[in-house]
């Protein structure tokens, strides 16, 4: 049987199509904003995009959306869709995840498909190692990095290893209907990243220490009030001592997590 892959062009659901590839598993492409053949559209506010999208499709590898998700989950019921594996985040276990802006965006869509007669793998990756490309533009600009928690420790996970997570999910039976928190196999502090990259780069990238107000204004600049003081709030927490290591690669595989070392490697160019 077809097994439907949204969110086609992330970097987690191509890894998750070149996998399941290599295995010989038929697949569906689909994303909201489809480019070439091989990709067909399919948008959770669009219901009119469901009927091809779930046709023959018995698994299901999604990306968290929100709208749209409860009909989302009948046609995927009528259709005879019997395993869906989500793409959340480990906002949800959070104290306040009702009403953080974080975590509500993933939770609804759990609670909507743990309501469903579909078993679903739920995927609560912490931090992606890919979240770096954020300071991308100013170290490539020679510019110091400011931040007001940076030594807010998080143990960061390369978007492979989510991405092997995911496909085992798939076609196997060990992670299927079971709620898992991923991270990487080490917290580093934001400051300790960033010396990786300078490391890997060859680039002094000089970190300055600023008020939680002055991060405030910074980051209200490109993202909504709600978000940057749930992130802020975050951060201010992790200072506190080492982030918890989760699952893995290794615990749930047997294979070593990739590192943030690799990581940055791997995309040195966007620096």
């Amino acid at each position: 049987m077809t097994i439907l892959i949204t969110g086609a062009r992330g970097k987690v659901g191509q890894g998750v199509i070149k996998r399941l590839q290599a295995a010989g598993r038929p697949i569906r492409a689909a994303s909201a904003e489809p480019s070439g053949d091989d990709v067909i559209e399919l948008k959770l506010d669009r219901p009119e995009t469901f009927e091809a999208a779930l046709h023959g499709v018995d698994q299901v590898f999604l990306y968290p959306a929100p709208d749209g998700i409860d009909a989302f989950v009948k046609v995927a019921e009528a259709a005879g869709v019997s395993h869906i594996v989500l793409l959340s985040s480990s906002s949800v276990l959070g104290p306040d995840a009702d009403t953080d802006p974080l975590a509500s965006h993933s939770l609804i869509v759990e609670r909507a498909l743990a309501a469903s007669n579909i078993t679903c793998t739920f995927l609560r990756p912490d931090a992606f190692a890919s979240n770096a490309l954020g300071w991308g533009y100013l170290i490539g600009q020679n510019m110091p990095i400011q931040l007001a928690y940076p030594d807010a420790n998080i143990a960061p996970i390369h978007p492979d290893d989510i991405a092997d997570i995911a496909a085992d999910a798939l076609t196997g039976d060990a992670l299927r209907g079971r709620s898992i928190t991923l991270t990487g196999a080490r917290s580093l502090t934001f400051r300790e990243q960033l010396a990786i990259l300078s490391d890997v780069t060859g680039r002094e990238i000089p970190v300055e220490k600023i008020s939680h107000a002055e991060a405030e204004q910074q980051m209200g600049r490109y993202m909504p009030a709600p978000v940057v003081g749930s992130l802020l709030a975050l951060w201010a927490a992790a200072s506190a001592g080492p982030a918890v290591i989760a699952d893995t690669t290794e615990t749930l595989l047997g294979k070593p997590a990739r590192t943030f070392e690799q990581w940055a490697r791997e995309n040195a160019a966007a620096f």
